[in-house]
């Protein structure tokens, strides 16, 4: 195992960040605006949302670089500014972070559907590796690849990350089927934990799509497929719309009472996705002593 993951997981479980972009909303984002540009933006805004998971407690924090890939930027008229914003952002939360937490940069899918011939595979190596490349240069202690649904997706995104000498995470979004035990494409968390591992991924995990009740299952499915560490992040239970903004109900209290229940499923890395906030982050903190 990297040594990165070796001395953090010493003391398990390692607590990572909460939502970024539900968080950059609360300072202004508009809702379907595009996070990532405040990085040349807004970057104090950023740093804001880095600053107060650093504070909450976690030792592990992301960047606000999700959909900064060549064609998700390209929606955004920004394909040119691929390292700009990539670099922005690592630093951004490297500032945030200081010596208390690490810094693993976030890498969301491309945008496009291999099996719809929107791309092919050496266009998204490429895409990826670009991306990744930028993360590195920057400073990043670790990439996070995540919210993803396709296996062959993922894996390109894997293969380009470990060019950087990085631990990498590979993280798959589970939101489909009769029990939300699917991803959108149909993969199901042991043929993810199977061929993640076989790629040599370091840490794979689930993030996003559901409330945390349901992790606990896919958290154990995954410990019953794979020897690798479990990295879970879920949302805060189902968003609803309520004046134009979108809502999660669940309190941090509520969320981390399945604490004990996704240890005892063999997860190593706990944080949160969308609607959590650094009270989630404390909340968590406190469940875990």
């Amino acid at each position: 195992m990297h040594n990165t993951l070796n001395r953090l997981l010493a003391h398990p479980p390692v607590i990572t960040d909460g939502a970024w972009g539900t968080q950059l909303q609360e300072r202004g984002l508009p809702v379907g605006g595009f996070p990532d540009a405040w990085n040349l933006e807004r970057p104090e805004a950023v740093e804001e949302v880095a600053r107060a998971y650093v504070e909450a407690g976690s030792r592990i924090i992301l960047t606000n670089t999700f959909g900064s890939n060549r064609l998700a930027l390209a929606r955004h008229g920004l394909a040119e500014k691929v390292r700009e914003i990539n670099q922005a952002g690592v630093k951004i939360s490297r500032a945030a972070a200081g010596e208390q937490a690490l810094v693993f940069a976030s890498v969301g899918p491309s945008g496009v559907m291999l099996m719809m011939w929107q791309s092919d595979a050496s266009e998204l190596e490429d895409v990826f590796e670009e991306q990744v490349r930028a993360l590195a240069e920057a400073g990043a202690d670790g990439i996070v690849i995540e919210t993803m649904s396709d296996l062959a997706e993922v894996q390109l995104a894997v293969d380009a990350a470990k060019t950087t000498g990085l631990p990498v995470v590979a993280c798959m979004t589970f939101d489909s089927g009769k029990d939300k035990d699917r991803t959108l494409m149909g993969v199901t968390p042991e043929q993810a934990a199977e061929q993640l591992t076989a790629a040599g991924a370091d840490v794979i995990g689930a993030n996003c799509g559901q409330g945390i009740a349901g992790f606990v299952e896919i958290c154990r499915r995954f410990r019953q497929t794979t020897p690798l560490p479990i990295w879970i992040k879920a949302n805060a239970g189902l968003p609803q719309m309520v004046e134009g903004r979108t809502i999660y109900a669940q309190t941090p209290e509520e969320f981390a009472s399945y604490v004990p229940a996704l240890r005892e499923a063999g997860a190593s890395f706990l944080g949160g996705c969308c609607g959590t906030t650094p009270d989630f982050i404390r909340a968590l903190r406190a469940a875990c002593k």
